[in-house]
């Protein structure tokens, strides 16, 4: 049973890749950093499915079993009050019926929009273009038939997989993206793109909002900023697992430090100001106003 507030939401948060300012989303990973996030002033929390999964000690790529991704996604919808996408991987499930099975379980903890992806495990061998359809418009079906409209982030991984030259994978892209979009998708999402023109090129080809991710990656450079990807068209913006590898290498840089050299000048960098770290937690549990 979907109720009306988790209707209205869905509403608003398709709303949001229509709007002139382009929807941008810090992908969250459990209660706190959704509740951070949503005291911040973003409009929406989108889930990492890496973050997630490293939070519980796993690998990413489907390792988590449903029923965890599930009582973590509960908690992130019941902590906040903006409008909650969740990355559902490819789908939590063997085939068609499994992943239908997964997405209604998932549409009942009152989330309202997905992002579903075409490989799994960054196979080097995507999902064929006609079944990924099928599933995006049985994922409709079962929307409409719960009285709501799920928004439907149907990501497409052939820049990661494909073999050939960079034209290829864009001809691959764009293909994909119009089939996906005719499918039911509300929003295509490509990744990793980072240069202007290729992103002005699926903006322009592909019959749908368009998401693109800001994950910096070692040789990339960093990617474009909020405003260049807003000039360029692009109706959504996300970070994906950056914030978690952010928190994680972190960790790792103050317990080396510690470790190395008994120092704590790392921890205390990050710290600094108190008070903004103190305001940080009390956003993170809840608790806006300083006491």
């Amino acid at each position: 049973m979907v109720s009306n507030i988790q209707k209205e939401k869905a509403e608003l948060f398709l709303k949001f890749h229509q709007d002139k300012e382009m929807l941008v989303l810090l992908n969250s990973w459990d209660p706190g950093s959704s509740k951070l996030i949503e005291a911040c002033g973003y409009r929406a929390i989108a889930t990492t499915s890496m973050g997630i999964a490293a939070s519980l000690g796993y690998p990413d790529c489907q390792v988590i079993q449903l029923p965890e991704m599930i009582e973590v996604i509960t908690r992130i919808v019941n902590a906040v009050h903006v409008p909650v996408t969740v990355d559902i991987e490819a789908g939590y499930g063997n085939n068609l019926n499994e992943i239908i099975d997964s997405v209604q379980k998932i549409i009942a903890t009152g989330i309202v929009g997905i992002n579903i992806e075409d490989s799994i495990d960054l196979n080097p061998v995507l999902i064929d273009e006609m079944e990924f359809c099928e599933r995006i418009s049985a994922i409709r079906a079962l929307s409409d038939s719960l009285g709501f409209h799920l928004v439907i982030n149907a990501r497409t991984d052939s820049f990661y997989v494909l073999p050939g030259t960079p034209q290829e994978k864009l001809s691959e892209s764009i293909k994909r993206g119009n089939k996906y979009r005719e499918a039911g998708a509300d929003c295509i999402f490509v990744q990793p793109v980072s240069d202007k023109e290729t992103i002005s090129t699926l903006v322009k080809e592909i019959n749908a909002p368009i998401n693109i991710l800001a994950n910096p990656t070692i040789g990339a450079g960093s990617p474009l900023s909020v405003r260049e990807l807003q000039d360029l068209g692009v109706a959504r913006l996300s970070l994906g697992s950056g914030l978690m590898k952010a928190t994680l290498a972190l960790i790792k840089r103050v317990a080396d430090e510690l470790s190395e050299k008994g120092t704590y000048n790392i921890l205390l960098d990050n710290l600094t100001p108190l008070p903004d770290a103190a305001m940080a937690y009390k956003m993170a549990i809840g608790l806006n106003n300083s006491r």
